[in-house]
């Protein structure tokens, strides 16, 4: 299977270069205007075949892409390889705002191709198995970070659409109410806390962008249990007064534990089988508009709105 990589900056480079080269089942052409960046990371990875814009990709029969360009371009980056017939992983958010989000997948659905949103954390061991534990009535979130106020768009779906889409994944049924909380000081939002409930369960998330940690944590309660997950590798089960600690192995590797690995194996094994994505764009889609509804909150209690510009 022909796969382009189109974008190669931090996330490209961090999270999936790794996992995609260690594969043996791919023509792998890396896409990017840097040609710098081209160049280095070709020779890195051994990748002989090159593009320095997305537009040759079409004539190169290429199957599937991953895209790792800047949010204000997934439209006409991913939208042109949508056209073409080509599958498309991409990063999270799919846009900056709810309708710009609904085109993109709109268009996927128009030419019968794969749109799979970046939610990682889906895929991540130790929070699908807690997806999996039965009558989840209590889920609380958090996800902190030190000294980083921002705009509440970029705040909410930058950073805390994480947490809205773990949430949103944990979650045992429908959510039926809605409620957010939020503090901002000279235009920026600085803390934020949703609370989501449905039938017979509550959830609760928190960012706090001015803390003094960065950490995440998912905590996840049943009648008589309480599952606790640290940074994405550590869970501890309490029950009857005791508690059982799970780590991964020595060997397991960062990627694998924060479902990078998952990730892209599903997407590559839907591209390849023509087969449905377990979570589909229209799911993805569903986590974009609570994001706009937290966004229109925290602008009317007094975030300033923020515009991205066109790529």
């Amino acid at each position: 299977m022909r796969v382009a990589i189109v974008g190669l900056g931090n996330i490209a480079q961090k999270a999936y270069l790794p996992v995609i080269s260690a594969r043996r089942d791919l023509e792998l052409i890396f896409c990017t205007r840097d040609r710098d960046t081209l160049d280095r990371l070709s020779e890195t990875y051994r990748v002989e075949e090159q593009a320095l814009e997305v537009g040759d990709l079409p004539g190169r029969k290429v199957d599937a892409a991953f895209v790792h360009t800047s949010t204000e371009s997934h439209l006409e980056v991913a939208g042109q390889l949508l056209r073409n017939g080509i599958h498309v992983y991409l990063d999270k958010p799919i846009a900056y705002s709810f309708e710009r989000s609904q085109e993109l997948v709109e268009l996927a659905e128009r030419s019968g191709r794969i749109l799979m949103v970046g939610f990682n954390r889906r895929f991540a061991p130790m929070y699908k198995s807690l997806s999996e534990v039965g009558d989840r009535r209590v889920i609380l979130m958090q996800k902190n970070r030190p000294a980083l106020p921002d705009y509440a768009r970029r705040f909410v779906f930058d950073d805390f659409i994480h947490v809205v889409d773990t949430m949103r994944f944990i979650s045992p049924g429908e959510i039926k109410s809605v409620r957010v909380s939020s503090f901002q000081k000279a235009g920026l939002l600085y803390h934020l806390l949703l609370h989501l409930e449905g039938d017979g369960f509550a959830a609760a998330g928190l960012m706090n962008r001015d803390s003094g940690a960065s950490e995440e944590a998912l905590e996840v309660m049943s009648p008589g249990n309480k599952w606790v997950v640290r940074g994405l590798d550590t869970t501890v089960h309490y029950r009857e007064g005791g508690e059982r600690t799970t780590r991964f192995g020595d060997w397991d590797s960062v990627l694998y534990r924060r479902g990078f690995t998952g990730i892209v194996d599903h997407f590559l094994h839907c591209a390849r089988h023509g087969a449905a994505p377990l979570y589909s764009a229209r799911d993805a889609l569903d986590t974009h508009s609570l994001c706009e509804r937290i966004v229109s909150e925290a602008e009317r209690n007094g975030a300033e709105a923020w515009v991205p510009q066109a790529s």
